[in-house]
This record gives structure tokens, C-alpha cells and sequence, in this order.
């Protein structure tokens, strides 16, 4: 199979990344999947940038090598000097393994300003806006799950365990990402679980860092409220509104006895 990338513009390989990590707006989308669609070699390229995106997310806390951040920084280099002409990409990085994945959405997030895009406070923002939607059930044969989720992430139910009830679903966007909210209460308290679609955003500073089950949460204020953020195969969680930050981390780490994934 050819290398087709070498035959994309740098606008046109940036499209495709961001469609990998559920970025892409959505006035682009239908016409980006069109031409995927049409061509085996483009469907390649994105499935190796989705594992890119995915591989990149378990690989962060690695170390990256200084002989890697040195090449991946010549590279930019070159492809900011050429970004203005069309028809040709960024040199493919000659690496293997986890290291590439981070060099090569590294060099992603470089070219298309991904230092730009939203941030934790985003989401705890979308978090916070009323439902539209009545409430997701229980999701069929399980008594731990909702029949709510984003790209394989399931919403708990709390309400057997911890007596906090779903009360509504939000689906909203969130810079062209999927932002999905659960709303629980308990009494005359409401907290907000969102979920949001695409690779894990900014760690936001400040905060407490909590381990638990080799997922660590961090436990802070955002918009004036108690809150929690938290990666779960690879998208940003963020639980937030009225419990005290150590209900809301026991809320947030909870897994009803196992993985809540499809």
C-alpha cells in the first residue's frame, strides 16, 4: 500500500487528526468520512492515527527521550516553513512503540494549535447547564451501569451503593467534541457527570492528586464548585456540583465491582 500521507497537505492531515480524536467540527465531518470512506488507504492512515491518539494517552507519564523531543522539534520546524504549501506533509517519524504515538500527536497538536482547544473548566462548564433529556435507565442485566455512554465509557448508577439517583441527561458539543452529562441527586443536592469524546484534555493546575485503583483523580474547585477530573480509556471525566470533594472523589472512583466500560 502506497504512503498516502505524503500526498496530504498539512490542512488536510490535520483534518483527518482531528477526526481521529472526535475534534473535528461538525459542518467538516460528513465530507472528511466521505472521502475516508472512499479510499482503503485513508482509512489506514486514520486507524493508525486513532491508535496514535490512544497510545499517546497511556504513554504520557513516560518520560520522553531527549534525542526524540530534539528530532520532533527539528521536524516542527521544517513543517512550519512549509505549512503554507500544499500537497505535502510532515516527514513521517522513523520511531517505534509508545514513543512515536507521542512524537507523531506531539507533532499533531503542533501544527493545528492544539494548545487552543478546551479546557477542564470547559467542561465543568457544560457540566453545570441544565438537562434536556429525561434521565438514561438502567442499562439491561446490570445493576451497576447506565444506558448512557461515551465511546465505550458507561455512566454509573449510584443510586444502589450510594443513594444518588440519575435525574437527567445533557448531550452537548463541546469545540466540535461530544460532551454527554448525567445529572444524580440526592435530596435537594445535584451533581453533574460529564464525559467528553476525544483524547483527555489539559490537567488543569492546582488541585489534589488521589490514586485509586491506579487512576489518578484530582480533586479542586472549578466555577466556584467542588469538582473532580479524571481520564477513563482516554477521554476527560469531570464530576462537579453539591458534595464535599472527598463524596464526590468516593463517587468518581467507584466501579460497582468492575470496569464500567462496554
Amino acid at each position: 500500500m502506497s504512503d498516502i500521507g505524503s500526498t496530504l497537505s498539512t490542512e488536510e492531515m490535520a483534518e483527518l487528526a482531528a477526526l481521529a480524536d472526535g475534534t473535528l467540527p461538525a459542518e467538516r465531518r460528513a465530507a472528511v468520512e466521505a472521502r475516508v470512506a472512499a479510499s482503503p488507504e485513508l482509512r489506514a492512515l486514520l486507524e493508525r492515527q486513532r491508535r496514535a491518539v490512544v497510545a499517546s494517552g497511556a504513554a504520557a507519564s513516560e518520560p520522553v527521550p531527549a534525542s526524540l523531543q530534539t528530532t520532533v522539534e527539528e521536524r516542527v520546524r521544517g513543517a512550519r516553513k512549509r505549512r503554507r504549501l500544499p500537497g505535502r506533509l510532515v516527514p513521517r517519524l522513523a520511531f517505534g512503540g509508545a514513543a512515536a504515538a507521542v512524537a507523531s500527536v506531539v507533532l499533531v497538536l503542533l501544527l493545528v494549535g492544539g494548545s487552543s482547544g478546551p479546557t477542564v473548566a470547559d467542561a465543568a462548564r457544560v457540566a453545570l447547564r441544565p438537562s434536556t433529556e429525561p434521565a438514561p435507565p438502567r442499562l439491561d442485566g446490570s445493576r451497576s451501569k447506565l444506558a448512557a455512554q461515551v465511546d465505550g465509557v458507561v455512566f454509573p448508577n449510584l443510586r444502589p451503593s450510594w443513594g444518588w439517583r440519575a435525574v437527567g441527561l445533557r448531550n452537548d458539543r463541546l469545540d466540535g467534541r461530544k460532551a454527554t452529562v448525567v445529572a444524580y441527586g440526592s435530596g435537594k443536592r445535584r451533581v453533574s457527570y460529564a464525559v467528553v469524546s476525544g483524547s483527555a484534555l489539559p490537567k488543569p493546575s492546582g488541585g489534589q492528586t488521589t490514586v485509586r485503583g491506579g487512576v489518578g483523580y484530582q480533586t479542586l474547585h472549578l466555577n466556584g464548585r467542588p469538582a473532580v477530573t479524571w481520564t477513563r480509556l482516554g477521554h476527560t471525566c469531570v464530576l462537579i456540583g453539591g458534595a464535599s470533594r472527598k463524596e464526590l472523589l468516593n463517587l468518581a472512583s467507584w466501579r460497582g465491582g468492575g470496569s464500567l466500560r462496554y
